[in-house]
């Protein structure tokens, strides 16, 4: 049974491996030069009278720490007054409205058609909020934008040439981060992000695949949301629930690499934890709402698996924990002489292949965007660990998800720069403990110790491994333990 189920674990790791690796090969083959000279970055087109209006949407919810920043940064766009609509669509319980409605009075005042929206409860959360302006917005495009983003003046004349087809109905930007060189968490999230931003969302778009809007940095086509049912509140990722059934209906998006908008990243291991959990089951719950049209639909079978694949990323998640618990036992019964023998680990070997892939998808990614890429390159073991560590928080995510729970929309807190280096004093900071920390340590301990009889019976060819399974659990406890004393203590020290 235990060689049974290791066998499942890695069959599922290494399916998903290889996509990953389809992945990168497929960026490799298009990362060709090209043609005619480079485009200057400052010859963007002049908006004139054939340019749309466009209504920029900005989701708020308690973010008295960054609200300012972003009306701001909005109201600096440069882009025709008279087609420019901004709503700051609040549904905050803080004095957050009190900042916003004081930034918009200012803007209003200097002519900016800016416009403050309550509304008397947050039914659908960010999706009923989007849906509710989208009820009054004068704007045949959208764009939208988190609290913790910051767009550039020129995002609008960047993003809209590429809505010169009447069937493309979004388009969408890369992020970028303010704060990846704060800590060693910050840095884990943004060698993640750039792997799907880089290679994932780049390579389906290119090779004619589903693609997702991210929930923030994008423009939509007005008539795009509504022709796929408007915003629903039905799952907790409203963006990749509208981006399929917007693709259902013959919609094409666009991925624009070219431009970066960056935003924060959580610097507290709680907000991470939440915005994963907020994601897995997001994606688990649109998996089940819209994967059998999905298949049902007439579109090539090469874009209903890897939207299949796409859509159920997050399930090897369950399948890392499965590994990481029986990867010792396993090895501890093969010398005990009732392992599965000799063929059976060979079999497992295949499973590096999968690793390969993970291992090329981050690889490409930071030499597509970074100069100094192959020095970031050494930081994917600790990546990998960061990642694997999230295994039970986002398999918890999973099983509700599967269950039909509903949950809350749990939002991520965002810090301004300065408060950013003393998050734990902010009112937003959860420094607590919580539960599934100690299953972690738990494993950590575990692993620890399958570690250690692992390299007493000489099976050296499975320590990497296994120091993996010790290091992403150590790594993930350790770190909110750390992050709680932190609190406690009041002090700097920083990982």
């Amino acid at each position: 049974m235990v060689a049974v189920l290791y066998a499942v674990a890695m069959a599922v790791l290494l399916a998903y491996g290889l996509n990953l690796l389809w992945l990168a090969v497929r960026y490799v083959r298009q990362d060709t030069l090209r043609p005619g000279p480079v485009p200057d970055p400052a010859a963007l087109p002049e908006p004139d009278a054939s340019w749309p209006e466009v209504t920029v949407q900005l989701p708020i919810y308690n973010e008295a720490l960054v609200v300012e920043r972003l009306i701001d940064a909005c109201a600096m766009l440069d882009y025709p007054r008279r087609r420019l609509e901004i709503q700051v669509l609040d549904d905050s319980t803080d004095d957050t409205s009190a900042l916003a409605a004081q930034r918009v009075r200012y803007w209003q005042a200097r002519g900016l058609d800016i416009v403050h929206i309550r509304r008397m409860d947050r039914e659908g959360y960010k999706a009923g909020a989007l849906q509710n302006g989208l009820q009054i917005a004068r704007g045949d495009l959208i764009a939208i934008f988190d609290a913790d983003f910051l767009p550039q003046p020129t995002f609008l004349r960047q993003m809209i040439p590429y809505l010169d087809c009447d069937q493309v109905g979004l388009v969408q930007a890369r992020w970028g981060h303010l704060n990846a060189a704060d800590s060693l968490l910050t840095r884990i999230q943004a060698f993640g992000l750039d792997a799907h931003f880089a290679i994932e969302q780049y390579v389906r778009n290119r090779a004619g695949c589903f693609m997702n809007f991210n929930g923030t940095a994008g423009v939509w086509r007005r008539a795009c949301i509504e022709d796929a049912g408007g915003w629903q509140g039905d799952t907790l990722a409203e963006d990749l629930d509208l981006s399929y059934r917007a693709q259902l209906k013959g919609w094409r998006f666009r991925y624009v690499e070219e431009v970066e908008v960056p935003a924060e990243v959580p610097v507290e291991i709680n907000a991470l934890r939440a915005q994963q959990f907020r994601w897995t089951k997001g994606a688990a719950e649109t998996a089940r709402k819209v994967m059998r049209a999905l298949w049902r639909s007439d579109q090539p079978w090469r874009v209903k698996l890897e939207g299949t694949v796409h859509l159920t990323a997050h399930i090897v998640f369950p399948f890392v924990a499965l590994a990481a618990v029986l990867h010792a036992p396993l090895l501890v019964l093969e010398n005990l002489g009732r392992g599965p023998g000799a063929l059976y680990f060979a079999i497992m070997g295949v499973g590096l292949l999968g690793f390969v892939g993970f291992f090329l998808a981050q690889l490409f990614a930071q030499r597509a965007l970074y100069p100094d890429w192959g020095r970031r390159a050494l930081f994917f073991p600790l990546f990998m660990a960061g990642s694997m560590g999230m295994a039970l928080n986002n398999t918890r995510a999973l099983w509700q998800a599967l269950r039909g729970k509903r949950s809350a929309f749990m939002r991520t807190p965002k810090y301004s720069d300065t408060q950013a280096r003393r998050w734990w004093t902010s009112r937003y900071a959860d420094a607590r403990i919580p539960p599934v920390v100690w299953l972690e340590g738990a494993l950590a301990l575990y692993c620890i110790a399958g570690l250690v009889i692992i390299a007493a019976y000489g099976e050296w060819a499975a320590v990497p491994f296994q120091v993996f399974f010790a290091l992403a659990f150590s790594l993930v406890t350790l770190y909110n333990v750390q992050q709680f004393w932190q609190s406690k203590q009041g002090g700097t020290v920083r990982v």
